[in-house]
């Protein structure tokens, strides 16, 4: 086995066995993951902590995890990640808004409809996003920031799509038990979620490779949690709102793809085009 594909074999399987016992605690508690921070952080963290352990116990040693981020075209795109989820969820909540497929429903005593919605987004999108990189960084630094380059050098078939596909099964438990992004048909939520996930995975993993640093994937993550499970959320209700919006609506999924097409067109490593990402080699 090469060494890039011992290295993920580890990785892949530190995160199971510290993965388990945190999800078997927060699915025998029943509760909404919201209310059980004390167990998700750790859970968040543990891709970032086998990241480590597997470093170490290889020798790869941390010299490809960067975390620069003074650079003119890094900040360009963390600025584009923490647009991004608002772009996603104006355009997703906005048409099943407009269109009256979701109620549109401010919190009582927010004052004007729009401009609570405003404020909130401005919110989520600044103390929100800085906020949530205590969490977001623990997923990103092991799967953007370690697995991703290591399914690349090790020639791992695929490995946007496999990378995504992992992350979003991980997801899967808590969906699967209605604790988590579950709507009616929670099988059908865990699958749009991988879709989802996916999407999500080849933009910030083609943003760390292009880069070489991991803040426009944390930052990119930390956003999109602080805006489309805050205020975009927060402002639907009705009885299609988890099937059309939400982190595993068809909205957003849709808009989500569509708008990383868009980014990533001309930007991947190497010159790949848009239509071979998901076969993606190095040279």
């Amino acid at each position: 086995m090469s060494s890039p594909r011992r290295g993920l074999a580890i990785f892949l399987v530190l995160v199971l066995l510290g993965s388990a016992p945190l999800l078997y605690v927060i699915i025998q508690s029943g509760s909404s993951i919201r209310d059980l921070p004390q167990y998700i952080l750790p859970l968040m963290w543990m891709p970032a902590i086998a990241s480590i352990i597997t470093r170490l116990v290889t020798g790869e040693g941390f010299q490809d995890l960067s975390f620069r981020l003074r650079e003119r075209r890094i900040l360009h795109l963390v600025g584009l990640a923490i647009i991004f989820p608002a772009a996603v969820g104006l355009i997703a909540y906005g048409t099943a808004w407009g269109l009256g497929l979701v109620t549109f429903s401010p919190p009582p005593g927010s004052g004007p409809p729009l401009l609570a919605l405003a404020s909130e987004l401005l919110f989520a999108g600044s103390i929100g996003a800085a906020v949530g990189v205590i969490s977001a960084a623990g997923e990103e630094i092991g799967w953007r920031g370690y697995m991703i380059p290591r399914m690349v050098d090790g020639h791992i078939p695929a490995p946007f799509l496999v990378g995504g596909i992992l992350w979003g099964l991980w997801h899967a438990p808590a969906i699967l038990t209605g604790q988590y992004a579950a709507g009616t048909n929670r099988l059908l939520s865990a699958v749009l979620f991988v879709v989802l996930a996916v999407a999500l995975t080849v933009l910030w993993s083609t943003w760390t490779l292009e880069t070489g640093s991991v803040w426009p994937a944390i930052l990119g993550h930390s956003a999109w949690n602080a805006i489309i499970q805050g205020p975009f959320d927060m402002f639907s209700s009705g009885e299609l709102s988890t099937t059309l919006v939400g982190e595993s609506g068809f909205l957003v999924i849709a808009t989500s793809i569509i708008l990383v097409l868009l980014l990533v067109s001309g930007r991947l490593p190497n010159g790949i085009e848009s239509s071979t990402v998901f076969s993606y080699r190095p040279e």
